[in-house]
């Protein structure tokens, strides 16, 4: 593969049946012209030895913070590598990277990697489904850690179900697409994309308003992978916190619904495509105060009258040409592909971007998010929780399998 030639990999493996995969990995890793530096805990060295992976990896295998007199440099190794791969990843360590617990040299690289890393759980089933696993296995997404799912099938404790570490041959391919998406093609050269993002704030007055809890993330995400694909972006985004200045994307900020609309229809005349993924709110005050309001005496409610909000998807969806792609976001709570297929025939998307508050991981403020795809032929596509910008990529290539 050769996304993976002269990439530096760190290969961790733990306690676990699934280390004798370890040998096969390695192979298929310098095989694809890869060089591999290998880390053992000491549980590992007792299904596998280190003299098969040293042999196979053309390095020494370390296995300790000193070997003799000599020092092996954790730091060092954390910056030299391109990937840091754990595998298998027993629930033991899972525990340990994600609590911060550094007792072997394992853990020291894991604290001071600057690459991406990646783990591939290798576990019986109880332990793959227990709460403090998973719980241990969410905080190391978050942290921006990437998972390479466990299989299912026949477990050495005899039990049949999910636990199983991927194959050498998935692991090896979870690393190159990886590659492939950090150098893609300039796919989106020439291609002007509109995004909205973040909330919209709709004032009842100088100081309060009506919002959500918004933050843009996915928005940004998918602003930074269209720039590596080579499009020029156009960022319309609403009160956010984010700070972006990445060359190739112009950022447009608004506060209301009625701004977001304004700035979206200009630039979608110009626009190949457009990805609404901001939270609008639906509805605003029908009139917002000049001043502060004050608590009156003895008035135990309010009453604030609303007015629905311009829906600027369905907006956008009547100005659409057919060589315009118009993609829509919907977060439900309730019946999501039902709602999701009618907001994708009502607002004239090519296709709807859907996910759910109910799944733990995704929705607002979360750096991960678990996508389903519903296109206008009732096909669907489902992805397991992913981070944003790993989910930005999929989205991305659905668009340009439509362009």
């Amino acid at each position: 593969m050769k996304s993976l030639a002269g990439k530096k990999i760190i290969l961790g493996i733990t306690g676990s049946i699934a280390a004798y995969k370890a040998a096969f990995f390695v192979r298929l890793l310098v095989k694809s012209g890869a060089e591999v530096k290998v880390l053992m805990t000491e549980s590992a060295t007792t299904f596998i030895s280190p003299l098969t992976l040293s042999t196979l990896s053309k390095h020494p295998v370390i296995t300790g913070i000193a070997d003799g007199d000599e020092w092996s440099n954790h730091v060092e190794l954390g910056l030299w590598a391109d990937a840091l791969v754990i595998a298998p990843a027993t629930a033991n360590t899972l525990a340990k990277m994600a609590n911060g617990i550094c007792d072997n040299i394992l853990n020291a690289v894991y604290l001071s990697a600057r690459c991406p890393v990646f783990f591939a759980p290798g576990m019986d089933l109880d332990m793959w489904t227990h709460p403090s696993t998973q719980a241990n296995i969410q905080k190391l997404l978050d942290y921006g850690n990437r998972m390479i799912e466990p299989e299912s099938g026949e477990l050495a404790s005899g039990l049949i179900g999910k636990g199983r570490m991927a194959e050498p041959e998935n692991l090896v391919k979870a690393l190159d697409d990886f590659f492939r998406k950090v150098s893609p093609s300039q796919t989106l050269a020439g291609k002007t994309v509109l995004i909205t993002a973040g909330p919209t704030y709709e004032p009842i007055d100088p100081v309060r308003f009506i919002g959500n809890h918004s933050s843009g993330k996915m928005g940004k995400a998918l602003a930074e992978k269209v720039v590596e694909r080579g499009g020029q972006v156009k960022l319309v985004l609403g009160p956010s916190k984010l700070d972006i200045s990445q060359p190739g994307i112009e950022v447009i900020r608004i506060t209301t619904a009625l701004e977001m609309l304004a700035a979206a229809r200009e630039i979608f005349a110009q626009a190949d495509i457009a990805i609404m993924a901001a939270a609008v709110a639906d509805f605003r005050p029908k009139f917002a105060a000049k001043e502060k309001i004050k608590k009156k005496t003895g008035e135990e409610e309010m009453t604030i009258e609303l007015v629905k909000n311009p829906d600027i998807a369905a907006t956008l969806g009547k100005m659409k040409t057919k060589d315009q792609v118009l993609v829509g976001f919907a977060l439900e709570t309730e019946k999501p592909l039902v709602n999701a297929s009618r907001k994708l025939a009502k607002k004239g998307f090519d296709f709807i971007v859907l996910n759910s508050l109910k799944d733990e991981g995704a929705g607002f403020n979360h750096d991960t998010n678990r996508i389903t795809l519903v296109f206008k032929d009732n096909k669907i596509k489902e992805f397991q929780l992913k981070s944003k910008l790993d989910v930005a990529d999929d989205i991305l290539d659905a668009i340009e399998q439509i362009i």
